[in-house]
């Protein structure tokens, strides 16, 4: 038997893993694990594990129509694999790589398991054009800033059979099993009041994206795509060809820089926790927690940022302009350090992508590859006027903007941006 394991990865379209795994064996048994090292982290009503059980159950549902289904398990991945292993004859496990640094220990430990029982295991580039060493300078060195590698992968894309993966015409060599797709209930979780956010993508999207895209009051501004690219429901070979048939650069750049975060995150794990630039880790951060405490409820007193923060806790997401602002407000305005804000994130985003998430707070902070230099700090009044200027975005989030009881700034702008100034040029030079 032949296993395949869904991870971030979750269609049976377009599917490389998979469509590996069903080409070259007869019987595949498709597999997902909720592991109990992450879901213990996460409340039981988590929007992300709601989603990711619903695209499961999306999935299972077109492959009941051809009596096949999906094994759910719940546990610590070695022990889920421990008992796979025992109940069944295996010959190999297919995966699609995941490069976040947990992931990479957990598939090392996985892989040494499979060994010990003679078991290949084979990995395919899945959700990403291109990967770890893929994009790299002339010396072999991954780069550091995006615009060079920006043009490095479109001329390497230009060279590159970028060919789809036709699995779902294979699904008839699932095989058939006795283990059971494991409801919310079943594993302890519950539907949560956040729903997924509606994708809005089609040709008008693509061709309006660089005209609606930096403003937050216009719903289809930016497509909500990030879900789907996060947890694989969406296939980036499609989204790229797209872009490239309506020769729409800006929107097919900003799926660049995910893939240019992704192979910095591969080649300096260490910026999870430490400022890509080590100096930044010497910046005395003043870390009020009440001051925290308003930044995460949006009670600042700075109207972008509090609509900012109220749709986050609301839906899960937040306008790409306006996470600019508020991630800049905490750091520079606040004084606050940028892994406070990167873990809140986290916490929240329905589309939290590691290596997205930590390279864009560290870009924020100025302490990132390719960053905003630290006197670039953004005025929130300044960005209203430029983004929001008749506060249709804001007052759906601050309807009491406009009111005497709506609180007052947290902090001065001139005497934060001097203060900012300050404290990061003692730290930086």
């Amino acid at each position: 038997m032949t296993i395949f394991w869904f991870r971030r990865d979750l269609r049976l379209a377009d599917n490389a893993g998979l469509f590996h795994a069903l080409v070259e064996n007869d019987a595949v048994l498709p597999i997902f694990i909720f592991d109990e090292d992450i879901i213990t982290e996460l409340p039981t009503n988590d929007h992300r594990l709601a989603y990711i059980h619903e695209a499961l159950s999306k999935m299972n549902a077109k492959l009941i129509e051809i009596d096949k289904s999906i094994a759910v398990f719940k546990g610590k991945p070695m022990a889920v694999w421990e008992k796979i292993i025992r109940e069944n004859v295996i010959t190999s496990v297919y995966i699609n790589h995941d490069y976040e640094p947990y992931a990479r220990k957990r598939d090392l430990a996985v892989f040494e398991l499979f060994k010990k029982y003679n078991i290949a295991l084979k990995s395919l580039k899945d959700q990403v054009i291109f990967e770890k060493s893929d994009i790299v300078k002339d010396d072999g060195k991954p780069y550091v800033v995006y615009t060079p590698y920006s043009r490095k992968w479109l001329e390497k894309f230009k060279q590159t059979n970028c060919h789809t993966y036709p699995s779902e015409e294979y699904l008839t060599k699932i095989c058939t099993h006795n283990y059971p797709f494991l409801s919310l209930d079943d594993l302890g979780l519950q539907r949560s009041n956040i729903l997924m956010p509606k994708i809005f993508y089609n040709d008008d999207f693509i061709a309006n994206y660089e005209a609606n895209r930096n403003f937050p009051s216009n719903n289809h501004g930016t497509s909500k795509l990030g879900v789907a690219l996060r947890f694989g429901t969406f296939s980036i070979r499609h989204l790229v060809k797209h872009a490239i048939t309506f020769q729409n650069i800006t929107f097919l750049k900003e799926l660049i820089w995910r893939e240019f975060f992704m192979q910095i995150l591969w080649h300096f794990p260490h910026t999870v926790q430490e400022s890509f630039k080590p100096k930044y880790d010497q910046i005395k951060w003043v870390n009020n927690e009440s001051d925290f405490t308003a930044w995460c409820n949006g009670q600042t007193g700075y109207p972008m940022v509090d609509a900012g923060m109220r749709e986050l806790n609301a839906t899960g997401h937040m306008h790409n302009r306006v996470r600019m602002v508020v991630a800049s407000f905490l750091c520079k305005h606040l004084l606050i350090d940028w892994r406070w804000g990167e873990a809140y994130f986290a916490k929240k985003l329905f589309d939290f992508e590691l290596s997205s998430n930590v390279g864009n707070w560290q870009w924020a902070a100025g302490s990132g590859v390719d960053a905003a230099p630290y006197f670039r700090i953004f005025n929130p009044t300044e960005q209203i006027k430029k983004f929001d200027k008749d506060l249709v975005y804001i007052k759906k989030w601050v309807p009491e903007v406009n009111e005497l009881h709506y609180v007052q700034p947290i902090v001065e702008h001139k005497f934060a941006r001097e203060r900012c100034l300050s404290v990061f040029k003692a730290a930086v030079g």
